[in-house]
């Protein structure tokens, strides 16, 4: 990292830190096999030098409730201690936030950015020049058929040849029948289809599930069956006739032995890798240099983070050279996200060089 190389700069002798709480709201209630969403609580790490406080690193720290493992009622208590021993920011990154990923990928995002000079600019590339973009996949939310079916339709309108799918929380074969409906109009050439489950199948019904689905030359479902069933896993990935990715799986594991164990003995197609639920880009790297080695393929997801948090986690993604569709489209959702150089046009993200960040004057 390349904060990590400017350690012994002054820039680095007289840090401060503190954290700014900030509530979003989503334009309309988001539907997971979770539950309903309708706002979003995040944390903002802020550091600065106590002699030159306008430069300032910004990173988001935003656990999902119900998923992260961070989730936990002494996460503000941590983040404070972390700002407050802002000076320790190597222990933290090392072995001090095992247990709080969303802290450790808000504190990597920072450091890069105050490196940056508080720029936003984490990972410079021909993506923050504007010169390139990422390809990304059209998320269609749960909800009843029509409201699905209309997301498709305009997905595919806006120009998107990857769809992503949320699934279990209707009839499954009205779900199928939905998938049937796109691909009966597009073939797999034109429209790749993924599904996410969530961990909605039993393992007792999820190889039927998948034999129906792999009809409709589905190209991927995340987690069919729920996260802590490793046997289970690794036989329906070795008879799946639809490519098995990893999602909520990874979550929680934390050394590289647990990573390589799990991975081995798994043996998935590919690995759905949420930074802000990993550890931040250093643990996801340990995740990718794996994957690399045992022939499973992976792609990068936001997790609902602001367009502080998708701003970071884009410009990383950039870098790694992986051109299939990743899943970073999710920063339209708020009524009050931040206004950012990140735009999507077709199915592509963008990011204009010309465009500054509008933030709140208390993050300036």
């Amino acid at each position: 990292m390349q904060y990590q190389a400017s350690t012994s700069s002054s820039r680095f002798n007289r840090l401060a830190a503190n954290v700014l709480p900030r509530r979003f709201y989503f334009k309309k209630p988001v539907i997971t096999s979770r539950g309903t969403l309708r706002e979003r609580q995040s944390w903002f790490i802020i550091i600065y030098h106590k002699e030159n406080p306008e430069i300032r690193g910004i990173g988001e720290c935003a656990p999902l409730k119900g998923l992260s493992i961070d989730d936990r009622p002494d996460f503000s208590a941590r983040l404070r201690e972390v700002c407050d021993e802002i000076s320790s920011y190597p222990h933290w990154l090392g072995e001090g936030l095992k247990d709080f990923p969303a802290i450790k990928f808000g504190l990597e995002a920072a450091l890069l950015d105050y490196c940056s000079s508080g720029k936003r600019i984490l990972y410079p590339s021909a993506f923050t020049d504007g010169k390139d973009s990422i390809r990304i996949n059209g998320l269609i939310w749960m909800g009843d058929v029509e409201s699905m079916q209309r997301q498709a339709e305009e997905k595919i309108a806006a120009g998107f040849r990857c769809i992503k799918m949320k699934i279990g929380a209707l009839d499954f074969e009205l779900e199928l029948e939905l998938l049937k409906f796109i691909r009966k109009n597009y073939s797999e050439k034109e429209i790749e289809l993924r599904v996410d489950a969530n961990g909605a199948f039993t393992p007792e019904e999820a190889l039927e599930k998948l034999e129906q689905l792999s009809k409709l030359k589905i190209h991927s479902i995340e987690q069919p069956i729920k996260h802590g069933q490793r046997k289970q896993m690794a036989e329906l990935c070795r008879k799946s006739p639809v490519p098995v990715a990893l999602d909520e799986e990874l979550i929680g594991v934390k050394s590289f032995q647990q990573k390589k164990a799990l991975l081995s003995e798994i043996s998935p197609q590919y690995i759905i890798l949420k930074p802000a639920l990993l550890g931040g880009f250093s643990e996801s790297l340990e995740w990718i240099k794996l994957a690399k080695e045992l022939g499973i393929g992976w792609w990068v997801t936001s997790a609902l983070e602001s367009n502080i948090g998708l701003n970071a986690i884009a410009q990383w993604t950039y870098t790694l050279g992986n051109r299939m569709p990743q899943g970073l489209g999710t920063g339209q959702l708020y009524d009050n996200n931040f206004d950012s150089p990140l735009y999507v046009q077709g199915e592509n993200l963008f990011h204009h060089p010309g465009s500054g960040w509008k933030l709140p004057d208390n993050f300036k």
